[in-house]
């Protein structure tokens, strides 16, 4: 009988965290947090610079590094500011996968605006934290506090066996 009432304990548990899943999640991201002051360093296979709107597009194999974060795309999009002086912000697509520290991401496209030092990925987004994957909609990530959100469909399995 104590067994089924663990059991029944740890269900119920578990059913309120995907039910808490299922609404959004904030999960931390990255061991460290990011300097989104630091320089941004891209390689790519070709560079379209466009003088007119003040945006530089990166394409193929496209890595972008700052500090300890690493982003690679097929695209990348560098907006600069109104003076062409600093960055705005980076829009990836095709294969985005963003990483800082131990956390990796997955998504269709991603969004940086450098400023805020605030990620959002969207479009079948996938985090993966050691032996733990959360997939999402979207997730925002802001570098400065290591924290993310996920949105839109939250889903993860749960090990209730510490497997």
């Amino acid at each position: 009988m104590i067994y089924f009432r663990s059991l029944a304990l740890g269900l119920t548990l578990s059913l309120t965290a995907a039910l808490a899943l299922a609404q959004g999640a904030n999960v931390a991201f990255g061991s460290i947090k990011a300097d989104p002051t630091l320089p941004v360093e891209v390689t790519a296979d070709t560079l379209d610079v466009n003088q007119e709107d003040g945006s530089a597009e990166f394409k193929g194999n496209v890595l972008v590094g700052q500090g300890e974060m690493r982003l690679s795309a097929q695209r990348v999009l560098v907006i600069y500011d109104d003076n062409q002086s600093g960055i705005e912000r980076l829009e990836a697509t095709g294969g985005v996968v963003l990483v800082n520290g131990p956390d990796a991401a997955e998504a269709d496209r991603a969004d940086y605006t450098i400023d805020d030092g605030v990620i959002v990925m969207s479009g079948n987004v996938l985090l993966t934290q050691g032996a733990n994957a959360l997939s999402a909609n979207q997730m925002t990530v802001n570098l400065t506090t290591g924290t993310a959100q996920m949105t839109g469909r939250v889903k993860t399995i749960l090990n209730s066996d510490g497997n």
